[in-house]
Order: structure tokens, then sequence, then C-alpha cells
């Protein structure tokens, strides 16, 4: 007892007990979106707009796991995070659970396979063989778009 009131020393030079969580704070995850996914979407872009409807609407309650970030107009922001503003424009960028940025494919596998009726659609584009079709196919696609719309 101290001046009357009992403080139980903390784990924290002398503070009582009730505020040593301020130090100890109970383990917890650093982030509380465990499991979230974010996609980085032109959404400058009708057709991009279009398909993250479709992705929201065949995903079910597994949408409630994806966030959607309309690049446009923030390449500071993009910046921050490690993605070059230009490169988002040319290729889907996606930060997996564990905040890893994924980039072109493997970012669409990613959001693929949170979608259960895209799954095996995620599994057929990442075979050896379908990927660089694939691929090349997709940025042939993307620059198109960007030259049309004048972005190019």
């Amino acid at each position: 007892m101290r001046n009357g009131t009992n403080h139980k020393r903390g784990a924290h030079q002398g503070l009582p007990s009730c505020l040593t969580h301020l130090y100890n704070p109970p383990q917890r995850p650093l982030y509380q979106d465990k499991g979230m996914v974010t996609v980085y979407y032109d959404g400058a872009c009708p057709k991009c707009v279009k398909d993250r409807y479709n992705y929201e609407k065949l995903s079910g309650d597994e949408g409630k796991k994806i966030r959607w970030f309309d690049i446009t107009g923030q390449e500071e922001r993009l910046r921050e995070i490690g993605i070059d503003p230009q490169k988002a424009l040319m290729e889907l960028h996606v930060k997996n659970e564990n905040h890893q940025i994924l980039s072109e494919i493997d970012a669409y596998i990613l959001l693929m396979s949170k979608v259960p009726l895209l799954r095996p659609l995620a599994w057929l584009i990442g075979l050896r063989l379908i990927r660089p079709m694939i691929s090349k196919v997709y940025h042939r696609l993307v620059h198109r778009r960007l030259r049309r719309s004048g972005r190019l």
C-alpha cells in the first residue's frame, strides 16, 4: 500500500497494474484485417470497374475479405506502399494476407482463388504451359486499352 491505495507494481517501473496494459498490450495480430486482400484496380477503366462488380457478385461471403482500392489519382499513396504508379496501370496488383504485393498473373491467381467459382480457373492459369500465354495476351489487351484511352 502506498498513500492509502493498493498499487501493485506492474511490469513497467512501478505503474499501477491497471495501467501496465499500456506498456504490455495483450498479444494480438498486428493487423486486424486477418485474411484480407487488397486489390489495386483502375477505377478510370470501365472494363476494370465492370470486372470488379463481377468479382464482387461471384464472391459471395468471400467478398468480405477483399478490399478494392481505386488507383486513379493515387500516385503518391501507391509509391508509399511500394507500387510504381505506371506499373499499376499496366498490371493488376494485389496485397495478400501477409501484406506482400503480387502483380500481373500472380495477382489474378490470388484474386480468383478468393472466389469459389473461379478457383479452377486460378489453378488453370497458374499452369506452367498456360501462364506465359495468358500473360502475353493480358499485356497486349492492357496496352491496347491504355492507348485507346490516351493514357499510354
